[in-house]
């Protein structure tokens, strides 16, 4: 038990590995997937830095990580906020709470319910229904409120219709059942919601998946040779390795 317990505790503290991002076509819409092992890959969230300015940019989150001799090894916008980059529902960023849980209906898909929470824990990560969290109350490290919930429990979002006129670009994140692996997806066209939440429940097999944002949706993905710019976002979500 003393020599798990050793192995655990060396597996977490050992340098974090980077995540792998692929080109790949479903059902005839073509995706960009980042996989994250959360048992072995330091992912974060991202909003203000130490002056508590908006960070809003993949370079600017990379330059505040160079300070700890860290970088970004991929990124994407995670969840919707308001004009000040001030994120629209629950926010948590290294166990500080910023915005409480939004649990009532509102305008937009943010209130499309039900919504969900993308969680972070040590050696985890989870799609959670808002309801669901409030009742289980989790303890994330970080955390991220958006909607709509793309899958719930297997099912895609009840309000979610096969011929669609609504198309954009969008991006997502779904977690396995054990909470080890985060799928992070982002269209490279436009696509439903229908679409896009099948492309988590029926290719990459998550059981829960949430809406992080679409139209501005972004991605940092060195291996695509991809760096999206734009205006400046809300919170950001990634993977930090170590530059030593």
């Amino acid at each position: 038990m003393i020599r798990a317990a050793l192995f655990a505790l060396l597996a977490w503290s050992a340098p974090a590995l980077a995540a792998t991002c692929e080109n790949v076509q479903y059902s005839g819409k073509g995706y960009a997937i980042c996989t994250v092992d959360l048992t072995s890959e330091d992912l974060r969230l991202f909003l203000y830095d130490e002056d508590d300015a908006v960070l809003g940019q993949f370079g600017a989150v990379d330059r505040a990580l160079a300070e700890s001799d860290e970088e970004l090894s991929f990124a994407m916008n995670a969840g919707m906020y308001h004009s000040d980059r001030a994120p629209v529902g629950h926010y948590i960023e290294n166990n500080t709470e910023i915005m409480r849980v939004i649990p009532n209906a509102g305008p937009g898909n943010f209130g499309l319910l039900p919504n969900g929470i993308f969680c972070i824990r040590q050696g985890r990560a989870d799609v959670i229904e808002t309801l669901k969290y409030v009742d289980e109350a989790p303890g994330c490290t970080y955390a991220t409120q958006s909607g709509p919930m793309l899958v719930i429990d297997g099912a895609l979002h009840p309000r979610f219709l096969v011929d669609s006129t609504s198309r954009f670009t969008r991006n997502g994140v779904g977690t396995s059942a054990d909470g080890k692996t985060a799928f992070f997806a982002i269209s490279r066209g436009q696509v439903t919601f229908h679409e896009f939440g099948s492309l988590f429940r029926d290719h990459l097999d998550t059981p829960n998946a949430l809406f992080l944002d679409g139209n501005i949706s972004r991605l940092y993905a060195p291996d695509l040779s991809r760096n999206d710019i734009g205006f400046s976002l809300g919170p950001i979500v990634g993977t930090v390795i170590s530059t030593n």
